[in-house]
């Protein structure tokens, strides 16, 4: 019987848990104990002494070299124990039938020979008619060990028990593990008394009666340091469990995702521990294998290293995970859990019934009664996710997203968007297949019409999934843009603060909220002229602060006609040379032959000498249009007006300070009737408090709110 190293550590990766090999010598030793009190019911208490040497790596000191030992007073190497040593996949302590022994495949003192390239072992175990010493001596570049390695020979009963020690520390496993910190700061006794508490605490308290009045002892000492340090872990170090509560998680079908009412429970011990009494490094939470940590999710409740690393409410808090579908996933090298997706489905070839996902939805809101701040209001994250990103609990529910602990808002509103892009991308694939289908069927048949049945009960399925997050998105843009609109009016915009003496460029600023200035709709798709009136959003064609020989639609055709009468040319051909440059800010034109022409006033400029700008745009426009445009919407906007300079026509609204007036567009020369206008004089305040009254309604549908 042979352990071949060099197969071993190519077969069984390097742990990723820096404190792995300390881990593993003081669970055998722990193991090694319950079995010795198994078969001697005399022996009293547990006692294992963990020495850490810190030695000279160089003639500099920079390099810290490191070698371990521990002592136990358990079993010993006997001949079962060696048999197991050497035998990589072993069984023997399945069928032990001990209560507290820690199952396992063998392969932690693996992690012996990934870190140091010596190792030995001495001894003491209880013979048929003596006591034998057995000791073994391992060194690099030595392939295998087997049993002709080990010496035999007469042992005392006081030594019963097992000492290793670890040696020649390797630089693959100070690059890999210890990332460029020095052992003595990982190491120190101190360190290693507040790790293993917190590693074995679970397995500690369950085996405190069988273990009696165990003491663990840790030693350190540096190589240019005359005192070693040292701490203990004793019995009476150990708190008390605060709670323990229990939670099934549902199994479910990998390819479906649906629920195949099987359960895994799962259990959970919390410690609440006084930072008088324990000097722990960080608050942990974990998922177990063995009562042993294995993957470390602190920081999906704890969300800062602040919160992880400092008592929570007043206390450190411990909340330990267990499960039987945990133990059988646990990796060999111990760090992490096999076949466990994040979700569920996953892929088409996984047989995985419960994901990361599920374990923590069941688990989440125990964790956050246990661990979570009292100052902590789920409450205000909610808020901020609908007043921000206008999402809503319906949302939330409708994708099982839960608001953790410590999560910003954005965080909770990136997953469930993803949720519904991934619903979408699903839905919008079926359907194509369907399409697809379809093609192929026969109209005759009754298969096409069950397909088309199908197809169209898929796609009213997916609208609610494109409804949500498209509307909502759409909701919250626009919020932005009429709060950012109202502020521009106010001049409270940063950008509107100017030095004394700098031009200020109010109107262009918020003649760019409705549309970017000098461009067209050609070029410009992003644009909010439905503040204005939602139809007008879907006008054929915009035009903003753009020269009117430039103004085309249809794909490049000119909306103005130079060929017009010769007599009506030569009347307006004045007025036409003075105004070759004049243009409105806006406009838009219908191919049904309106327009709408919006000029805006920048705050503090009265548009009572204004007015006539309207009725002149809507004359060069009917009269260069060759017939094309009839009815012409005109908008004056500013917020300040003297309604005795306004003339006759205009009534104001029975709500709001505008006012509006309606009639024909003759020309005043030849009396020619040019078409048709409706023209209105509005403030700022007007267009703001439509705009959100507008958007109020979708809110409402959406069961948004934003106060």
């Amino acid at each position: 019987m042979t352990l071949d190293i060099r197969g071993s550590i190519k077969n069984t990766k390097l742990s990723s848990n820096p404190y792995v090999v300390f881990e593993e010598l003081l669970s055998n030793a722990i193991d090694s104990f319950l079995i010795r009190k198994n078969a001697e019911p005399s022996v009293a208490q547990l006692k294992v002494v963990i020495k850490v040497e810190f030695l000279r790596g160089d003639l500099l000191g920079d390099l810290e070299g490191l070698a371990i030992s521990c002592t136990d007073n358990g079993c010993g190497l006997g001949d079962p124990q060696l048999r197991a040593f050497l035998t990589k996949d072993t069984s023997y302590k399945d069928d032990l039938d001990i209560p507290g022994i820690a199952q396992c495949k063998g392969a932690g003192r693996i992690q012996f020979f990934h870190h140091f390239a010596q190792l030995s072992i001495d001894s003491n175990f209880r013979g048929e008619d003596a006591i034998v010493r057995r000791q073994m001596q391992y060194a690099e570049p030595q392939k295998q060990i087997d049993f002709s390695d080990f010496a035999d020979s007469v042992g005392n009963e006081t030594d019963i028990g097992t000492e290793i020690r670890l040696s020649e520390f390797k630089d693959f496993a100070r690059t890999r593990v210890l990332h460029g910190e020095a052992p003595s700061a990982l190491y120190s006794a101190h360190a290693l008394k507040r790790e293993m508490l917190v590693a074995f605490l679970q397995r500690l308290v369950g085996l405190q009666t069988r273990l009696g009045d165990f003491e663990i002892t840790f030693t350190s000492q540096r190589w240019d340091q005359e005192e070693a340090e040292t701490e203990y872990l004793r019995r009476i170090n150990l708190p008390e469990v605060t709670a323990q509560r229990s939670v099934e998680v549902e199994e479910r079908d990998p390819q479906t995702g649906n629920g195949l009412n099987t359960f895994q429970t799962f259990n959970l011990s919390h410690y609440r521990l006084d930072p008088s009494q324990y000097d722990l490094p960080k608050n942990a939470i974990a998922l177990c294998a063995k009562s042993s940590p294995v993957r470390d999710i602190t920081a999906h409740y704890l969300r800062t290293r602040a919160e992880q690393n400092n008592p929570v409410s007043g206390f450190h808090h411990i909340v330990l995970v267990e499960s039987a579908f945990l133990d059988n996933r646990v990796n060999e090298q111990r760090d992490d859990f096999e076949n466990v997706p994040a979700e569920l489905p996953s892929d088409m070839f996984s047989s995985d019934r419960i994901s990361y996902a599920d374990i923590h939805a069941a688990i989440d809101p125990i964790i956050e009664e246990m661990v979570v701040p009292a100052d902590w209001n789920k409450e205000e994250v909610l808020n901020e996710i609908s007043e921000q990103f206008g999402l809503n609990e319906a949302m939330l529910a409708d994708t099982t997203t839960r608001i953790r602990y410590g999560e910003p808002a954005k965080a909770v509103v990136e997953r469930v968007l993803k949720k519904y892009q991934e619903r979408v991308i699903d839905e919008t694939a079926e359907i194509f297949s369907l399409k697809e289908e379809i093609l192929k069927a026969e109209p005759d048949s009754e298969e096409f019409r069950i397909k088309v049945h199908e197809l169209s009960w898929k796609y009213t399925a997916s609208l609610k999934n494109f409804d949500m997050a498209n509307l909502s998105q759409l909701i919250v843009r626009r919020t932005a843009i009429v709060e950012i609109l109202s502020l521009a009016c106010k001049k409270e915009l940063l950008v509107q603060a100017v030095e004394k003496g700098e031009r200020r460029k109010d109107e262009r600023i918020i003649h760019s909220i409705f549309f970017p200035m000098q461009k067209d709709s050609a070029g410009v798709s992003d644009h909010d002229i439905w503040l204005l009136s939602e139809e007008y959003h879907y006008y054929d064609y915009i035009s903003s602060d753009m020269p009117l020989a430039n103004i085309t639609w249809n794909g490049g055709e000119k909306v103005f006609d130079e060929d017009i009468d010769e007599s009506f040319q030569e009347i307006l051909a004045k007025r036409t040379d003075d105004n070759s440059k004049k243009r409105p800010d806006i406009a838009l034109f219908s191919q049904e032959g309106s327009a709408i022409i919006v000029e805006f006033k920048a705050p503090g400029v009265s548009m009572d000498d204004h007015i006539g700008d309207l009725t002149e745009y809507a004359h060069l426009l009917a009269a260069k249009s060759g017939g094309k445009l009839k009815r012409f919407y005109c908008y004056l906007i500013g917020d300040r007006l003297n309604p005795l300079r306004m003339g006759p026509g205009w009534t104001q609204f029975p709500v709001g300070q505008g006012w509006f007036q309606s009639g024909e567009l003759r020309d005043p020369a030849s009396r020619q009737q040019l078409g048709e206008t409706y023209s209105e004089i509005l403030f700022f305040d007007d267009v703001v408090d439509r705009a959100r009254k507008r958007i109020g309604v979708y809110k409402d549908k959406l069961n948004i709110s934003f106060s």
